[in-house]
């Protein structure tokens, strides 16, 4: 018999933890503590596991969230995370029964897009997600930067200063930090109260699992909080008692072009470190210009990020706004019912209309191609070019990068 997918129960919690730790190369086993600390902020309709013979073998498990598009408007998106198929159970079709299952329940609840963080590049395209941020990993040789050793905060001029701080003032202090730059950064998605007490130590995921970092605070002339980096510090030595220390940036926040600089010349600053890896930013951040010398810093990573996969074209669509006034009509390929249609799209720089049409469209793509272009990160050009997207009236893929396009890249800093 094929194995029963369905949602999971309380009592099957931890047995369901238990698989995700095995299609994860965890340690395959589970304690009460951790399914104690799990359950409650768990919600089991939108739990589903694989079920053989009384043993999960698979899972899956989806979130509400919210999404930042391009114009700084948020939707509603289903986050989908912890999909998982143990290895005795693959090919099986049961993360295809799990994932239709998930995607329309999604979309009669209302939410717009799917999200998730892909694992592995080849599995999502299949179930119409497509990539659509990317992230950059930038490591800073400190010596090289040209940066005055002798900095000792921002200038007179900025009047703004830098404080260190504890992990609760960073509970009082970042989520509003984080939804001023949400409002405006396409890409990045809401953070709850758990999230901060998770990734302050306030709540741990485990035993021995929490080292406390550094927090610094940038604050304006008028003493308002405009920034906020947090950093951890190895403890290396070269052989003639050099400092040889690498700091690591665990996330940065900044609302204000004062705060990115300030912050990152302070992590740049201090004694002993000689290496900064920057943690993961948008491939257009700011680090490297910021730096007199930006050679000093490299990329060491850069990579697919943040999929998404539009579940409702017409509110999606008409949430975000465009860079030039354009219209088009889009033949949308779905192979679930959830999409496949044509769509005319009316846009302007302050908004968009769109709806169902019978006409003749200027474009033909999967649903896969309009989740890869939706947060204005990939051209339309270059789609057209790989062959993802076919052009039906001439010049319609001129029009199409000039209003899907974005000032600046798409960028989501959390993975979940």
């Amino acid at each position: 018999m094929a194995p029963d997918v369905r949602t999971i129960t309380a009592a099957e919690f931890p047995d369901w933890l238990r698989a995700k730790h095995t299609g994860f190369l965890q340690p395959p086993t589970g304690t009460e503590q951790e399914a104690e600390r799990r359950l409650p902020h768990t919600d089991l309709a939108r739990t589903q596991g694989a079920f053989d013979g009384g043993r999960c073998v698979a899972t899956f498990r989806s979130f509400a969230q919210e999404l930042t598009v391009v114009g700084g408007a948020a939707v509603p998106a289903d986050a989908v995370s912890n999909v998982t198929v143990s290895p005795t159970h693959r090919r099986r079709g049961l993360l295809s029964r799990m994932m239709a299952a998930d995607l329309a329940a999604a979309k009669e609840r209302g939410e717009v897009v799917a999200t998730l963080i892909s694992a592995e590049y080849p599995i999502y395209g299949r179930y119409g997600f497509g990539p659509a941020t990317w992230t950059t990993e930038w490591e800073i040789d400190v010596p090289r930067t040209g940066l005055d050793p002798r900095w000792s905060g921002p200038s007179a001029q900025d009047g703004g200063r830098i404080d260190l701080v504890s992990g609760a003032d960073v509970r009082k202090l970042g989520p509003a930090l984080h939804d001023r730059l949400r409002a405006r950064q396409h890409g990045m998605i809401n953070r709850d109260a758990r999230w901060w007490a998770v990734n302050t130590g306030e709540v741990q995921p485990g035993p021995g699992t929490w080292t406390e970092p550094f927090y610094a605070v940038y604050s304006n002339a008028a003493g308002e909080a405009d920034g906020l980096i947090a950093y951890r510090a190895d403890d290396k030595w070269g052989d003639a008692k050099q400092p040889l220390n690498r700091a690591t940036v665990l996330g940065q926040i900044a609302v204000t072009p004062a705060a990115e600089r300030a912050l990152w010349h302070f992590v740049c600053s201090i004694d002993w470190v000689t290496t900064v890896r920057s943690g993961y930013r948008a491939p257009d951040d700011l680090l490297p210009l910021l730096l007199p010398d930006p050679r000093a810093a490299r990329v060491v990573t850069h990579a697919d990020w943040l999929w998404v996969r539009v579940l409702d074209v017409v509110p999606a669509l008409e949430a975000r706004t465009y860079a030039v006034p354009g219209a088009l009509t889009l033949d949308i390929h779905d192979t679930t019912s959830l999409t496949t249609g044509r769509y005319h799209l009316e846009a302007t720089p302050d908004g968009a209309t769109c709806t169902p049409t019978t006409r003749s469209a200027d474009l033909a793509m999967d649903v896969r191609e309009l989740g890869t272009l939706y947060l204005g990160d990939e051209s339309p050009s270059r789609l057209a070019a790989l062959g993802r997207i076919e052009e039906l009236t001439p010049g319609a893929v001129a029009t199409a990068e000039g209003m899907f396009r974005a000032g600046r890249r798409a960028w989501c800093p959390d993975v979940f």
